[in-house]
């Protein structure tokens, strides 16, 4: 089934991982879609691969300039916007007692000061049917031992759904969060390695990590009107790891 056939998509850190996975999965579903990322190189890439149905812009989801450069793009080329996946994120360890300012304006600006500003600037791009996708993670339900503010920034965004139902209320216009847990990504396996991948996977009910593709999947049906009664929702993709 085509169910997103016709719709304009943008996907921030979209290059690579989840976000390529995604538009992978759009582009398949009859979407039309934007990638959003800081290294051209990636961007170039992934352009090649995904085909004619894709366009790329450069840029930073902390800088307001960059979004403006993005959306002015979308819509000089197609006119409205449907989607939106607000998938760019930033994260590393850094334990209680040794946090620094640095480290929390890194997460922060990124995470959740990125993603208010991805949505609000596609707004007046986007009408009745509109769907925004907000990558959450498991972190957010769960904490996780020096991931204080990565944690932090999750448990901000799954409130900022919970906000922008209300906000958006009357427009037609969907919110919702989707929170993998430890995804197989090709950076996350290169820097896990295979034990650190075996021991994320035993964590999980299911004993596996999450396939990006399994994330796209997702996407695509909280991009679809699939999902149509589903606004302030997390949808966890997690096997089971923040449910229990």
């Amino acid at each position: 089934m085509i169910r997103l056939k016709g719709k304009t998509a943008v996907i921030t850190g979209g290059a690579t991982g989840i976000g390529l996975a995604a538009a992978k999965r759009f582009i398949e579903e009859g979407a039309f879609v934007f990638l959003f990322g800081r290294r051209q190189e990636s961007l170039d890439t992934a352009v090649a691969e995904l085909g004619p149905n894709a366009r790329a812009v450069r840029g930073s989801v902390s800088d307001e300039a960059d979004l403006d450069r993005l959306y002015a793009a979308v819509g000089a080329e197609r006119g409205t916007l449907d989607v939106v996946f607000a998938n760019a994120g930033a994260g590393s360890p850094l334990a209680l007692g040794k946090i620094t300012a640095a480290h929390i304006d890194e997460i922060f600006d990124t995470n959740v000061k990125g993603t208010i500003f991805t949505v609000q600037k596609a707004l007046p791009l986007m009408g009745e049917g509109g769907s925004i996708i907000l990558t959450g993670s498991s972190a957010g339900t769960t904490g996780a031992p020096a991931f204080t503010a990565y944690s932090a920034s999750k448990a901000a965004v799954r409130n900022l759904a919970r906000s922008w139902a209300e906000d958006l209320k009357g427009t037609g216009i969907r919110v919702n969060v989707l929170s993998p847990g430890a995804t197989a990504t090709e950076l996350a396996k290169e820097a896990l390695g295979a034990e650190g991948q075996k021991a994320f996977a035993a964590m999980t009910p299911l004993q596996r990590m999450v396939d990006p593709a399994e994330i796209g999947a997702a996407a695509a049906f909280l991009a679809s009107s699939d999902s149509s009664f589903m606004t302030a929702s997390e949808l966890a993709v997690d096997g089971g790891l923040a449910q229990l």
